[in-house]
């Protein structure tokens, strides 16, 4: 085996043990010792690939695509990630239910929330929204409606589908965007909260 291939296979057993462990008996209760146990792998070579059970943690959620949306280019359509981000949560249901579920501490959800913050800003940005304590609580609801619905996922309150997840989150906060920012949607679009289209020079700070 290639030391290459070595890093990756000791990598990764680190990692699934971390996030077996997490389902078993949540983050706050896993040490490293556990972590090195269940990989069965010495604590110097646990060392020689993370500083603490944090940096694992953090490894895992570098898996999780969906926490790194594309923002969108140009005049498309707004929060396009949605309905991808409920279909990729879905696919990696037992990585994400170890590192977003009840058991999982706040850690992930503060990184989650933050990346996703990134994105909703720059497409709101984009659709005509000026750099303002407004556009600050706009980010914050549209942000907080999206991980609402995931976290109730997640923690098995809903059995809805990607597709119904999206359609809800849309209904949810597309009327208050187009109510921020008015003059950004044609009316024909503006008339269909399951997938507005910013249109091209409108909207505030658009010439």
């Amino acid at each position: 085996m290639s030391g290459d291939r070595r890093v990756r296979r000791t990598r990764r057993l680190i990692q699934e043990a971390l996030v077996a462990l997490i389902l078993e008996k949540g983050y706050d209760a896993v040490t490293v010792t556990d972590v090195i146990d269940r990989a069965d792998v010495g604590r110097s070579t646990f060392y020689a690939h993370f500083t603490d059970k944090q940096d694992v943690l953090f490894s895992n959620i570098e898996q999780l695509t969906f926490l790194h949306p594309a923002p969108a280019e140009g005049a498309g359509e707004l929060f396009a990630f949605s309905r991808p981000m409920f279909e990729h949560v879905r696919e990696q249901e037992r990585l994400v239910r170890a590192l977003m579920g009840r058991h999982s501490g706040g850690l992930v959800h503060a990184r989650g929330e933050r990346l996703l913050a990134a994105v909703v800003r720059s497409e709101l940005v984009a659709a005509g929204g000026r750099e303002s304590a407004s556009l600050d609580l706009l980010v914050i609801c549209v942000v907080g409606a999206f991980m609402g619905l995931l976290r109730a996922w997640v923690d098995g309150e809903t059995t809805a589908t990607p597709a119904e997840l999206d359609a809800a989150f849309r209904a949810a906060v597309m009327p208050g965007v187009r109510a921020a920012l008015p003059g950004t949607f044609s009316p024909v679009e503006g008339a269909n909260s399951g997938g507005l289209r910013a249109r091209p020079g409108s909207g505030p700070g658009r010439s």
